[in-house]
C-alpha cells in the first residue's frame, strides 16, 4: 500500500488490535559484554556433544576409542603390534602400545614438550601432513586433548629416546613438567585416565562393547595383537546391576585378539552366525594406488539369510553411515552382477535388471579402505566423504570381482540365482500387497456390480 499523496512512499502498515497499546516486551541486553570466549580446553568441557557424540554410554567409550587409534595409527604406521587396553579396578582406563612413542623434545611456537602440547591443546598433533604417518585414523588433532578435558585426571607415560618419561594432568592442565625417569630400550606410549561424572551419565565401561570394538580393529590390521583386561571383580561395575543369581562377585577377564587373514577372517566369523553359505569361498579382492596413497580390501561372502551386512572402515574407523567408499562398491556390484548375468543368460533379455537390494540381499562383506588425507563428516567420523574414493572402489570392485566370477563360474552361478530369487520374491511380495489393497478398497465401497473384478475359470 501506498500514501495517495506520494505514491513513492509506503504507507505505515497498520497495527494489528491485539497488540495496539502495548509496549514490547523487555528482552535481555545484547552486547559485546554478552559473547563469550573460551579458551583451551574449555569449549570441550562446555559442548562435549560436539567431540564425541554424546555424554551418554555412547560418549564415554568414544573417548577410549579415540586413544585406541591413535595405537591403531601406529599400527598403520608399522611401527607397533601390540596394544594393550586395560579396564582398571578404581574406574580408570589404561591404553599400552609398543609403537615410537609421542614425542617429548620441545615444541619450538609453544616452549614446551610435545607430549604436553598434544594433550592440552585443541588441533596439535603429528597428522597433518608434516610425514609423522602417511596413512591414520586421527587427522584433527583434538583426540587426545578432548580425553584429557573430559576425564579428571590423565596420567601419560612414554618410552623413548632410551628412557621413560611421564606427565600427569588434573582437569586438563599439567600438575608438574615433564619427568624423566629410569633408562629403558622399550619404546611405546601409555595413557591411562578417569572420566569425569560430572560430565558422562555413567563411568561404568561396558567389556562387551569394548571388546567387540577391538575384534574388528584387530580384524582389520591383519598380524595386530590387541587385548582388553577387565580389573573390576564386580558384576556392577559393568552392568550397573547384581547378576540375575544375586552374587555381584566375578573374576576378571581377558581377551586377545589377533587374525592372520584380516577381513576375510571377519567375514567368516560375521556368516557363522548366519546359517549356511551360497557360496563356499571368502571373496578377498584389493586394489592400491601409490601415488594418491590410496587402498581399499574387500572381502564378502553371501548367505542364505535375507539381511545385508556391508559394513565399511576408512583407516580401521567404522564408517557407520557409510560414504563415498561404500557408494562406489555398491554401484559397481550392481553393474557386475547385471552384466554377468546378462552376459551368461541367466537373465532373460525381457527380465528387468536386478535391483541392488535383490543382489545384497544375504551378502556380508567387509570394505576397508586406507587413505593418506581422509575427509570426515564430523569429529565422530561416521561417514567418508573423499570423492576419488567412490571411483577407486568403484574401478577396483568392477575388475577384480568380474575376473574372480570368470575364473569361479559355478560359484558366480550361485550367487546370480540367490540374487533373482530374491527380485523373485520382492515382485510376487508386492503384487500381493496390491492385490489385498485392491481388495480392501473395493469391499469397503458400494459399487455396482458391472464395476466389480473380472472373475474367469
Amino acid at each position: 500500500m501506498t500514501d495517495p499523496g506520494n505514491p513513492t512512499v509506503p504507507t505505515p502498515a497498520a497495527v494489528p488490535a491485539s497488540l495496539a497499546g502495548k509496549s514490547p516486551a523487555p528482552t535481555p541486553s545484547y552486547d559485546a559484554n554478552t559473547i563469550s570466549v573460551l579458551d583451551g580446553l574449555d569449549a570441550v568441557r562446555k559442548r562435549p556433544g560436539m567431540y564425541i557424540g554424546s555424554t551418554g554410554e555412547r560418549g564415554l567409550h568414544h573417548l577410549v576409542q579415540e586413544v585406541v587409534d591413535n595405537s591403531v595409527d601406529e599400527a598403520l604406521a608399522g611401527v607397533a603390534d601390540t596394544i594393550a587396553v586395560t579396564i582398571l579396578a578404581d574406574g580408570g582406563l589404561q591404553v599400552a602400545d609398543n609403537g615410537r612413542g609421542i614425542p617429548i623434545d620441545i615444541v619450538a611456537s609453544r616452549g614446551k614438550p610435545a607430549l604436553e602440547v598434544v594433550l592440552t591443546v585443541l588441533h596439535a598433533g603429528g597428522k597433518f601432513g608434516s610425514g609423522g604417518y602417511a596413512v591414520s585414523g586421527g587427522l584433527h588433532g583434538v583426540g587426545l586433548s578432548v580425553v584429557n578435558a573430559l576425564s579428571t585426571r590423565v596420567s601419560a607415560e612414554v618410552r623413548k629416546d632410551g628412557f621413560r618419561w611421564s606427565q600427569d594432568f588434573k582437569a586438563g592442565a599439567p600438575t608438574a613438567p615433564l619427568a624423566r625417569h629410569e633408562a629403558t630400550a622399550a619404546t611405546g606410549t601409555t595413557i591411562t585416565f578417569w572420566a569425569d561424572d560430572n560430565i558422562f551419565e555413567t563411568t561404568a565401561y561396558s567389556f562387551e562393547t569394548l571388546s567387540r570394538r577391538f575384534q574388528e580393529v584387530a580384524f582389520l590390521n591383519k598380524g595386530l595383537t590387541i587385548s582388553l583386561a577387565d580389573e573390576r571383580t564386580s558384576a556392577r561395575a559393568t552392568t550397573g546391576a547384581e547378576s540375575a543369581d544375586g552374587d555381584t562377585d566375578r573374576p576378571a577377564r581377558t581377551v586377545t585378539y589377533q587374525y592372520e587373514e584380516g577381513i576375510a577372517d571377519f567375514v567368516t566369523h560375521l556368516n557363522s552366525r548366519k546359517g549356511e553359505t551360497v557360496h563356499p569361498t571368502v571373496i578377498s579382492i584389493g586394489g592400491s594406488d601409490p601415488e594418491r596413497t590410496l587402498s581399499v580390501e574387500i572381502a564378502m561372502q553371501w548367505n542364505t539369510g535375507y539381511n545385508e551386512g556391508v559394513y565399511s572402515f576408512a583407516n580401521a574407523i567404522r564408517t557407520h553411515d557409510g560414504g563415498t567408499h561404500e557408494e562406489g562398491f555398491r554401484t559397481a556390484l550392481t553393474a557386475l552382477v547385471n552384466k554377468y548375468a546378462r552376459d551368461k543368460k541367466l537373465l532373460r533379455e525381457k527380465d528387468d535388471n536386478l535391483a541392488g537390494d535383490d543382489i545384497r540381499e544375504g551378502l556380508t562383506a567387509i570394505i576397508s579402505v586406507k587413505l593418506g588425507e581422509p575427509q570426515f563428516e564430523g569429529q565422530t567420523k561416521t561417514k567418508l566423504g573423499n570423492t576419488e574414493a567412490k571411483s577407486f572402489v568403484q574401478r577396483v570392485t568392477y575388475e577384480l570381482l568380474s575376473d574372480w566370477f570368470d575364473r569361479n563360474p559355478v560359484e558366480a552361478a550361485d550367487i546370480v540365482r540367490k540374487s533373482i530369487q530374491a527380485a523373485t520374491a520382492r515382485v510376487a511380495a508386492r503384487k500381493a500387497r496390491d492385490l489385498t489393497r485392491r481388495k480392501g478398497l473395493l469391499e469397503s465401497a458400494s459399487l455396482p456390480g458391472k464395476l466389480s473384478d473380472c472373475q474367469s475359470n
